[in-house]
């Protein structure tokens, strides 16, 4: 049996994000150290309970290293359709009430919202709000590279604002199981479980030819189902070239224990004398002093006589996912007649670890501030007195359309990962925390009235105007 829903059927049973109502309190000496945090956050579950308050609650306070930190969060339920998981869910709209009221703070208290957060940024050792004390990370790098960016340096004109945020996403491992084939003529299939939400198989390649040593053009990458290649977690946002390209790593270093046990065999010397570097085996020592090299298509040409095919195979728990920070700047000009937003200038500036193709990074980073901006300014779930949903189609849910985003610019951090053997960071989450906050500073900044409510839509911002007079 197969079920299709309709547009409107979609948008009515299928689930929004959490709604959410969140309180802050920050506590800071003159000298801009914050001395304590409390966060209240209350999450609209629609009718089944979650986890939704948990991930507020643990994301909120992460950026920052704090001495005395609190938060509670309630998951509620109502009459409403289930809550699906939106892009590092929960964590934006705690981020949007965080960072906004550290703003807030900063302004009182005279000093840059930048030098603010790096004085009170979290760093190497420290204990994160939520527990565990924190490796090697990016939110220092991230928010000095703010200070430095270019367009902080733009001068604004009437009617406009400048603002920044920053934000966090804890990354995921999980099951993850992967093959490499070697073919006869040389070429190299992998196969993996994750599939490919962002560019994952080109990056999956790219570190399948570099361990291998072959050129990048001879690996091709398949995402393969469970009753073929075996069990992997879902692949959720951030886990893809993580989680897969660590399985990757370790079963192309499988497959080159038997291209050196085929290399051995082919030169008639002991495997312990043949190491595997620039994708060929090459015999060691003296008295192999008259041996040739042998490439990978060479070994591959004689597999059927020296055992038959060639495959490395891994299957990992990859722990060790490694948090994400990013810093986010954006620039907005309101018509004070209209209440409209156009958003002039953003940049993003992300720790990805390592980024294997930065390309695709790239695109992660810009597709999810472009998420966030249309998230802050334009869409919403409409429910009349009926809680019935009132905009369910795209004709009045609106999504930002390339006329209503600027050029996004990009700045890629690597700070690497110790968790992974090539240092890689998930990425595909974290840019949807900030913009939020950074966009409603900047609208907030503009027309002199602090913005409290997403989506920062016309009317919402003229009633703010409105109210404050």
């Amino acid at each position: 049996m197969k079920l299709v829903l309709t547009r409107e059927e979609t948008f009515r049973g299928t689930g929004p994000t959490c709604s959410t109502s969140i309180d802050i309190k920050i506590g800071a000496r003159r000298d801009g150290r914050i001395t304590a945090a409390l966060a209240t956050l209350r999450y609209q579950d629609g009718a089944f309970p979650g986890i939704w308050g948990m991930l507020g609650a643990m994301t909120a306070w992460a950026c920052y290293d704090l001495p005395n930190v609190k938060s509670v969060a309630y998951d509620v339920l109502v009459n409403r359709p289930k809550v699906a998981a939106y892009r590092a869910p929960s964590a934006p709209m705690a981020a949007f009430a965080v960072e906004s009221t550290v703003d807030l703070v900063a302004r009182e208290l005279g000093m840059d919202p930048v030098d603010f957060r790096l004085l009170n940024a979290a760093k190497e050792g420290t204990r994160a709000s939520y527990g565990p004390t924190y490796g090697p990370i990016g939110i220092g790098p991230t928010l000095e590279a703010v200070k430095n960016h270019p367009q902080m340096k733009v001068k604004l004109g009437p009617n406009q604002g400048r603002g920044m945020a920053c934000g966090f996403w804890f990354n995921f491992g999980g099951q993850t199981c992967s093959t490499v084939n070697i073919g006869v003529d040389g070429t190299v299939n992998v196969s993996v479980g994750t599939v490919d939400v962002g560019g994952s198989r080109a990056s999956l390649s790219l570190i399948a030819a570099e361990e291998l040593g072959v050129p990048y053009e001879t690996v091709k990458c398949s995402v393969a189902d469970t009753a073929s290649l075996g069990h992997n977690d879902t692949t959720e946002g951030s886990r893809g070239t993580f989680s897969s390209g660590m399985a990757i790593i370790f079963a192309c270093r499988n497959a080159v224990q038997e291209l050196r046990a085929r290399a051995a065999k082919m030169m008639d010397v002991p495997v312990e004398d043949v190491h595997w570097e620039n994708g060929q085996a090459v015999a060691l020592g003296t008295q192999h002093s008259n041996l040739q090299p042998l490439t990978l298509a060479q070994i591959a040409r004689k597999s059927p006589q020296t055992g038959g095919p060639i495959a490395g195979h891994n299957e990992v728990v990859a722990d060790g996912a490694g948090v994400s920070f990013a810093s986010h700047i954006c620039d907005v000009e309101v018509d004070p007649e209209t209440g409209q937003t156009r958003v002039l200038r953003y940049a993003v500036i992300q720790d990805a670890g390592k980024a294997i193709h930065p390309d695709y990074v790239e695109g992660q980073f810009q597709g999810a501030a472009a998420q966030g901006i249309g998230w802050a300014l334009n869409e919403e779930y409409i429910y009349g007195k009926d809680g019935r949903l009132q905009n369910p189609g795209f004709l009045d849910y609106r999504i930002p359309v390339c006329s209503d985003l600027p050029f996004i610019d990009t700045q890629i951090l690597e700070i690497p990962n110790p968790g992974h053997p090539y240092g890689i960071r998930g990425v595909g989450e974290t840019s949807i925390v900030p913009p939020l906050a950074a966009i409603g500073n900047a609208v907030s900044n503009a027309v002199g009235v602090r913005m409290t409510h997403v989506p920062m839509s016309p009317p919402r911002i003229l009633g703010a105007i409105k109210a404050a007079r």
